[in-house]
C-alpha cells in the first residue's frame, strides 16, 4: 500500500510491511514481532503530522488503531484514552461530559498516542497541561512502562518521545476539571467569542468557536477545501533570546515566555565555571509573520510545482493535487532559506519527516 493513502499530506512511496494492530495487545505483539526481526519499524497513527519520501519506507509501518476512552469509575476527571483513538473524539467526548481542559484543542487530527510526543497545543492549551503519563512499550526493555508526564520532558511542540525516547505509546492518561465552562486564554479565541481574556464560556461554546477558526485556515480536513491537504503547521514558531528578537522589526510579533541560559562551551577535561551573567529572557517569534515578511505570500509555489502554501494560512503546505513528498521539502527548504536570508533565522519543520530531511 502507498503512504500516500494513510497520510493527511497525500504524499509518501510504499510501505515494505503494512501491520494494523485494533487493540491494545495487538499493537503490543506488532511492535515486539518488528523489534526482535530486525528490521526497521515505525508506528504511524493518523498520518497528519508526518511527510513521507516517495521512495517510502522500506521496513514495518504499524497502524495504532486500538481505540477507546475510559472515564474513571468515581466520576471525575481521570480519563484513560487508548492510543489509536481520534485526538478530536477526545475531545467531543470531554466536552459533552462537562470536562474542561482541552476544549481549545478541538479539531487537530490525529491520533490520541501521538497527542504526547508532540506535546500539541492551540487556543492557549496544550496537551501537557493536562496529561498525567503514558502507558509506554519501552523499546530497550520490551516491557510496558507507565511513565508519568513530567519525566516526558514536555516543550513547545516537542518531548522525550519526540527528542529520541523509542517504543510505542500505547494509551494516555488525562486528568480533566469536572466543570461545563473554561477560561479563554488565547487573545485570537477570545476576539472570535466576543469576550474578554479570561472569561468563563461555556465548553460547547469554546470548541465550536475554535472549530470555525481552525476550518478558517484550513486546518480542519476536509475533502471540499484543498487548503487542508496537509500536515497543519509545518514550521513552529521560533523561540530564541530577545537580544536576537530586538534585531526584528518593532512590528514583528513577540511573546516573552520566561528565561533562559545562554549555551555554554567548555573544553573536553575542564571544569564547569561559576555562572555571573544574569538569566536572558525567552521570546516566541510568529513564524507566519516571518514567512510573509521574506516575501512568501499566501498561495504561493515555485514553478511547475503542485506543492503550494495554503491560500489560507502561511505556516501550513498543501498538496495541491499529485503533489510529491519531494516537492513538499523542495518548497519547505525555500520557505527556510528565505526566512534565513531576510531575518537570519532557520525556520524548523514541525512535522516528522521519513526518508529525507529538511
Amino acid at each position: 500500500m502507498l503512504l500516500s493513502e494513510l497520510t493527511t499530506m497525500r504524499v509518501g512511496g510504499p510501505a515494505g510491511r503494512l501491520v494494523d494492530a485494533t487493540t491494545r495487545d495487538e499493537l503490543v505483539a506488532a511492535a515486539r514481532e518488528a523489534w526482535s526481526s530486525g528490521d526497521e519499524w515505525m508506528v504511524l497513527g493518523g498520518g497528519s503530522n508526518v511527510v513521507i519520501s516517495d521512495a517510502g519506507f522500506d521496513g514495518t509501518v504499524i497502524r495504532a488503531l486500538s481505540r477507546g476512552i475510559d472515564r474513571s469509575v468515581d466520576g471525575g476527571g481521570r480519563v484513560v484514552v487508548q492510543a489509536g483513538e481520534p485526538w478530536d473524539a477526545v475531545v467531543e467526548f470531554a466536552v459533552s461530559n462537562g470536562l474542561s481542559g482541552i476544549e481549545a484543542l478541538s479539531g487537530i487530527p490525529g491520533s490520541s498516542g501521538a497527542a504526547p510526543i508532540q506535546n500539541i497545543g492551540a487556543y492557549g492549551q496544550e496537551i501537557s497541561d493536562t496529561l498525567v503519563s503514558v502507558q509506554f512499550l519501552d523499546y530497550l526493555t520490551g516491557q510496558v512502562e507507565h511513565i508519568p508526564a513530567d519525566e516526558l520532558v514536555l516543550g513547545y511542540r516537542t518531548s522525550s518521545l519526540k527528542a529520541g525516547r523509542q517504543g510505542v505509546v500505547l494509551a494516555i492518561e488525562l486528568r480533566l476539571a469536572s466543570r461545563p465552562a473554561g477560561a479563554v486564554a488565547y487573545p485570537q479565541l477570545a476576539t472570535a467569542l466576543g469576550v474578554p481574556l479570561g472569561t468563563e464560556v461555556p465548553l460547547a461554546d469554546v470548541r465550536s468557536s475554535v472549530l470555525a477558526l481552525r476550518a478558517a485556515k484550513g486546518m480542519v480536513l476536509n475533502p471540499d477545501d484543498p487548503d487542508s491537504t496537509s500536515c497543519g503547521s509545518f514550521f513552529t514558531n521560533p523561540i530564541v533570546d530577545e537580544n536576537v528578537a530586538r534585531r526584528l522589526p518593532k512590528d514583528a510579533p513577540r511573546w516573552p515566555i520566561g528565561l533562559g541560559e545562554p549555551d555554554l562551551v567548555v573544553p573536553l577535561g575542564q571544569q564547569l565555571p561559576e555562572r555571573r551573567y544574569e538569566q536572558s529572557s525567552l521570546v516566541k517569534l510568529s513564524a507566519a509573520w516571518l514567512i510573509e515578511h521574506a516575501g512568501i505570500g499566501k498561495g504561493f509555489a515555485l514553478p511547475g510545482s503542485r506543492a503550494a502554501i495554503s491560500s489560507k494560512h502561511t505556516l501550513a503546505i498543501t498538496n495541491r493535487g499529485e503533489a510529491t513528498a519531494e516537492q513538499v521539502a523542495e518548497l519547505a527548504r525555500f520557505v527556510q532559506a528565505r526566512v534565513l536570508a531576510e531575518f537570519g533565522l532557520t525556520l524548523q519543520a514541525e512535522p516528522t519527516v521519513i526518508g529525507f530531511q529538511l
